[in-house]
This record gives C-alpha cells, sequence and structure tokens, in this order.
C-alpha cells in the first residue's frame, strides 16, 4: 500500500482531478489502470504532465489522431477544425516553417468551430438516444491510440 500511496501523492502533486484520483486509486499501479482505462483525456493529460521538450511532438501526434476521429461531427463546410490537427501536426514532424504560435492560433479558431461541432452531434446523439455509447466507444478508440504509442504509463 505504500507504494500505492506514493503514486497518489505525486498524481496529487501534479495537480489531477479528485475524480481522477479516486478512479485511479481503485488500482494496484499506476500501470494497471492505464491498460484498463478508457480515459483518453486523463490519460493524455498525464502525459502532457509529465512530458517535456521534444517528447511533446510525440504527445501531439498522439492528440491529433484522438482529435482526427471528431470529424465526422463537423459539418462539411467547416474546415477549421481539420486545418488545426493538420498545422498541429507539421509542427510536431518539423515540417515547413510552422511554430507553435501557428498551432495556437489554428487551434484558437477551429476551438470555436469544434465546440459547435461537438454541441450539434451531442444534439443529434441525444436525438438518437446514443450519445453515452458513442462517446465510450470514441473514448476507447483514444485510449487504443494513446496505448500504441504510450503501452506504459508515464514515469512519475
Amino acid at each position: 500500500m505504500k507504494v500505492q500511496k506514493i503514486w497518489i501523492q505525486k498524481l496529487k502533486d501534479l495537480n489531477a482531478c479528485s475524480e481522477g484520483i479516486v478512479a485511479v486509486s481503485k488500482y494496484p499501479s499506476i500501470n494497471a489502470w492505464w491498460q484498463d482505462t478508457d480515459r483518453a483525456d486523463w490519460m493524455l493529460w498525464l502525459i502532457r504532465k509529465t512530458t517535456e521538450g521534444e517528447d511533446r511532438k510525440k504527445l501531439v501526434i498522439v492528440a491529433c489522431q484522438c482529435a482526427r476521429l471528431a470529424l465526422p461531427y463537423v459539418p462539411a463546410d467547416e474546415e477549421r477544425p481539420l486545418r488545426a490537427i493538420e498545422t498541429a501536426e507539421r509542427w510536431a514532424r518539423g515540417e515547413g516553417n510552422i511554430t507553435l504560435n501557428d498551432v495556437r492560433d489554428a487551434a484558437d479558431a477551429a476551438y470555436a468551430a469544434a465546440y459547435a461541432a461537438y454541441a450539434a452531434a451531442d444534439a443529434a446523439a441525444n436525438a438518437a438516444n446514443v450519445a453515452d455509447a458513442a462517446r465510450k466507444k470514441i473514448y476507447k478508440q483514444c485510449a487504443d491510440i494513446i496505448r500504441a504509442e504510450y503501452p506504459a504509463a508515464p514515469e512519475l
């Protein structure tokens, strides 16, 4: 139990949300949680909190792969989310003269569009009574994408 208390405390030191702390503390190790969870958002958060420098570029590529799963919910005439993803991918691969500010600008432009698309998709899914199943499916797909690149939880 002492080992578990150490990594739980490390999560607290990273300012993990209380819901996440409770969920993770049900497992004997952070890796056991990592292999079982479908909370891709928490997985990406943990990687971001424990990754620096050039290693962040790998995280950006993985996050972009996850973000691409939302594109079917974006209206066909709305290109900002795709452009934001592509800009971030080019930056992470070191292509062209893409700066981190370019990525931020593209992300800011896409945020409003993505929020609107999310709201529309959520409304449509609710109308069809499949929102929860669809959300769980996307979370699972994202968690699998993350585990493919990060087979084990980051070192705390």
